[in-house]
Parts: structure tokens; C-alpha cells; sequence
């Protein structure tokens, strides 16, 4: 079955990239295009994290086979389409483009609430994350809200589940929930399919967490394009281009993964029925639900940046003082090249996931820089691995640019710890009877988020060369 996979994966690849838009390579400092040697690479690490995968599934007899290579293809034309096809690239960059212009939309308010009195702009101590960043979850809830009163969400998210339930054989509800999670929180999502989660099964409900962990909200991928765009617009259209994709991409790939941990075995129900509930009695009461889940996210991401980044500094100086004490921290110098000093918790994380990072497709000099990240998202939060990732491009410690953008698909989703805990609350308030299953599922669910993500970075990797 692996020999078949991977000979199907290496054909469709090279069958999709012969036309002849398929030559114009993704402008890319360092990257060489399409070549054996990355399609080899990239099948080599797909099929290693299938592998894995494969490892901790529950029936490894009940895999169904054809689910997973229609959602690696989907993925690869996905890839393929937005990285290389000309009008489908124009498409995903107007959209960025539009997510950009609501970032703007969003400095004005923020101009307004905390510019001087005295010359009637911020002053530049005030420019900090604070400031910049956080008003823009506030916003884009908001505005999410909005969206979801007036039924457009619910529309797109019918639009793609229908499309998932047909190509891939799932059940309506997981589908719906999978596809509104590109919009939704990991704890909203499951609003559209409230209904539906008391009788659902337990691969559909792992479905329904690890869709949860591997896509991105709205108004946290907007904070992740101002981090990375470094308040370049040309920049931040660039890196919203890429987290949609990488959004976007992670649907199909968490359907390949979790139904390989967890097979369905059992009959299932195809109705693609959204749920009519909205956010408010009327338009206004919407926007102020919207605000007020804004602000409390808001307020909770900054919270919980102080006191992670407070615990990094206090494991680093135990750290440091071990690394003293034994002679690490010379040793660490030495093997490094003076890159890092001293014995802390970005050594450790960056060389435990550097061979995986390699795998999937990452440049051989920077393969510990993002498995730093990678760890630290798994460990902490996205949230800390995208600020660390967009200070080390800005420090220009990145050897390659490829490697940028296959980080950012790599932190793409709430794939971390902390996120068990809050599915357990979220969906277990929504659906009592399953808290149980939540709480036995959340391992498992991480473990899909992280792979789906890697899968699409690989993939990624993979076209880039």
C-alpha cells in the first residue's frame, strides 16, 4: 500500500505541473523550482508523517485508502494552484489584499484611542504589540460576527462542507465543521453543528477537534499577516496569500489524518444542514456580542503572551545555570558557532524537531530555526512560535526565504496543549454527553492538528523546491 501511495502521489504531482503556467516558478530567493530531488524529498516526508500517523491509528485495517489519497490531492492542486496558476494566484491575492485593507480599517480605531493629545499621532513608545496587535482580534470578532448574522459565513461553510462530503464521504456535521473552521475559532465551529455533537461517533467527533487544532480563526490570522508583514503592505499581502493557503489547506489534511488515527467503522449521516442559530437579535446586538468575545480574546492572548514568555525566561535560567554547571553552555557555543551561548529552551526544541524539519522539505541551514518554532507552538502556543518566527526574519537569521514561508504553513493552526484543555471546556459545555470522549481524544487531536500542518508545509516545501 505504501509502494502504491507513493508511486500515485510522485505521478499525480508530475501530471498536474505539465502545463505550461506550471514552469513559472514562485519568485523565491533560493528556491529552484520543481525538481526530482524535491519531489523525491517531499514524498519521502509525507510518507513518513502518514507513517506516523499510521503508528497511533486505532484499526490500522480500516483505513480507507481512497480517503486518503483524495485529500493528498486536493491538497497537491491546492498547493500547485495557488503557488503556480496565474488567475488562481490574482484570486488569493485580492483577497489578501482585502484582508490587508481591513487591517488599515483597524488602525483607525486604534489611531483614536491611544494617539497623543499633543501632536495627534501614537508616539512611538506606544507602537508595541499591545497597541498594534491586539486591537485587531477585537476588530475581525467583530466583524466575524457580522459576517455570521447576515448568513455569508454560513453560506461559504456550506459551499466547502457539501464539497467535502462528496469528495471525501464524511458525515455532513464533522464536514460543516472541518469547513468552518477556516473561518471560526475551535470553539465556535462546533456552533454550526450543535445539534448534531451528542449523537455524533468518535471518529467524527476527533474530526471535529483536530479540524479545531490545525486551521486558524479570522482574527488571529490577521495578527499573524501584521507580525510577519512588519507593517510592509507588499509584505503582508504576501504572508496573508500564505495563511489562507495554509487555512485553507489544512482542511483536507486533517480529514487524511484523523481518519487514519481513528478509522470510521460506522454508518454515517451525509445531511450538509447548517444550523439557522445567529450571534444577536439584530444587527447591532451582533457587532456588541462580536466586541465583547473580542475584547475577552484579546485580553486572554495577552495574558497568556505575558505569563508564556514569563515561563520561557524562568526555564531558560534554570537552564543557563545547568548548562554552567556542567559545561554545556561552552560546549553548546562551540558546536553552534556562537549561534547560541548557552543551554535554554530554544536549543532543545529546535534540534529535537531539526530532523523532521528537514524532511519536510527545509532548508539544511535552517532547519533548527523552525523546529524552535515548531516547538515552541506545541509547547506554548502559535501565538509565541509566529512572534518568535517574525523576529527571527526580521533579524535576517533565515539563510533561505523558502524556509519562511514553509514555517509560517508549519505553525498554521492551534496545535498546542494548551488547546486540549480549551476544547474540553468549549465543546464540552455544548455537548455534555461527549466531555468524556473530549477529554480521551484530545492527545490524539493535537497529534492531527500538528501532522496536517506539516503536511501542507511539505507539500509546500515540496512545489518550491
Amino acid at each position: 500500500m505504501i509502494k502504491k501511495l507513493l508511486a500515485a502521489t510522485a505521478l499525480l504531482l508530475l501530471a498536474i505541473t505539465q502545463p505550461a503556467w506550471a514552469s513559472q516558478a514562485v519568485d523565491v530567493a533560493g528556491s529552484t523550482g520543481l525538481s526530482f530531488t524535491g519531489i523525491f524529498r517531499g514524498v519521502i516526508g509525507m510518507l513518513v508523517l502518514i507513517g506516523i500517523a499510521l503508528l497511533f491509528s486505532t484499526n490500522r485495517k480500516a483505513v480507507n485508502w481512497k480517503v486518503v489519497g483524495i485529500g493528498l490531492s486536493i491538497q497537491l492542486v491546492l498547493a500547485v494552484s495557488i503557488l503556480n496558476v496565474p488567475f488562481i494566484q490574482s484570486f488569493f491575492e485580492f483577497v489578501s489584499r482585502g484582508f490587508v485593507q481591513i487591517l488599515n480599517f483597524t488602525q483607525a480605531g486604534t489611531s483614536f484611542l491611544f494617539k497623543s493629545f499633543g501632536s495627534g499621532v501614537i508616539e512611538s513608545p506606544m507602537l508595541n504589540f499591545a497597541v498594534i496587535i491586539l486591537p485587531t482580534i477585537i476588530f475581525f470578532s467583530a466583524l466575524t460576527s457580522l459576517l455570521f448574522y447576515y448568513g455569508i459565513i454560513q453560506k461559504v461553510v456550506y459551499v466547502l462542507a457539501w464539497l467535502m462530503t462528496k469528495l471525501m464521504g464524511l458525515s455532513g456535521a464533522e464536514s460543516l465543521s472541518v469547513a468552518g473552521n477556516i473561518f471560526l475559532g475551535q470553539t465556535e465551529s462546533p456552533l454550526l453543528i450543535k445539534a448534531y455533537l451528542d449523537k455524533m461517533n468518535r471518529s467524527e467527533m476527533l474530526l471535529v477537534m483536530s479540524g479545531g487544532m490545525a486551521t486558524l480563526a479570522g482574527g488571529v490570522l490577521a495578527v499573524y499577516i501584521k507580525i510577519l508583514g512588519g507593517g510592509d503592505p507588499v509584505q503582508e499581502v504576501m504572508y496573508a496569500k500564505h495563511l489562507l493557503a495554509a487555512s485553507i489547506m489544512a482542511a483536507p489534511g486533517v480529514v487524511v489524518i484523523s481518519k487514519i488515527l481513528l478509522p470510521q467503522t460506522q454508518e454515517i449521516d451525509n445531511t450538509v444542514q447548517v444550523s439557522k442559530a445567529r450571534i444577536g437579535k439584530n444587527v447591532l446586538d451582533a457587532v456588541s456580542n462580536g466586541t465583547t468575545e473580542g475584547l475577552k480574546l484579546a485580553i486572554n492572548v495577552g495574558a497568556m503572551l505575558l505569563v508564556f514568555i514569563s515561563f520561557i525566561a524562568m526555564a531558560n535560567y534554570f537552564f543557563l545555570k545547568l548548562g554552567y554547571y556542567t559545561g554545556l553552555n561552552e560546549t553548546i557555543a562551540g558546536i553552534t558557532n556562537g549561534e547560541y551561548t548557552e543551554l535554554n529552551l530554544q536549543f532543545l526544541l529546535g534540534y529535537l524537531f531539526s530532523p523532521l524539519m528537514w524532511l519536510i522539505g527545509v532548508a539544511t541551514e535552517d532547519i533548527e530555526l523552525v523546529g524552535r518554532v515548531l516547538g515552541e507552538k506545541l509547547i506554548l502556543t502559535e501565538f509565541i512560535g509566529y512572534i518568535s518566527l517574525g523576529e527571527l526574519k526580521e533579524a535576517g537569521a533565515f539563510a533561505n526565504q523558502k524556509s519562511i514561508y514553509i514555517a509560517t504553513y508549519v505553525l498554521c493552526g492551534f496545535a498546542n496543549f494548551a488547546s486540549i484543555g480549551i476544547q474540553i471546556g468549549g465543546i464540552g459545555a455544548i455537548a455534555p454527553s461527549q466531555r468524556i470522549t473530549l477529554t480521551q481524544l484530545g492527545v490524539r487531536a493535537l497529534l492531527a492538528g500538528t501532522l496536517a500542518s506539516l503536511l501542507s508545509a511539505t507539500i509546500v516545501g515540496m512545489i518550491l523546491g
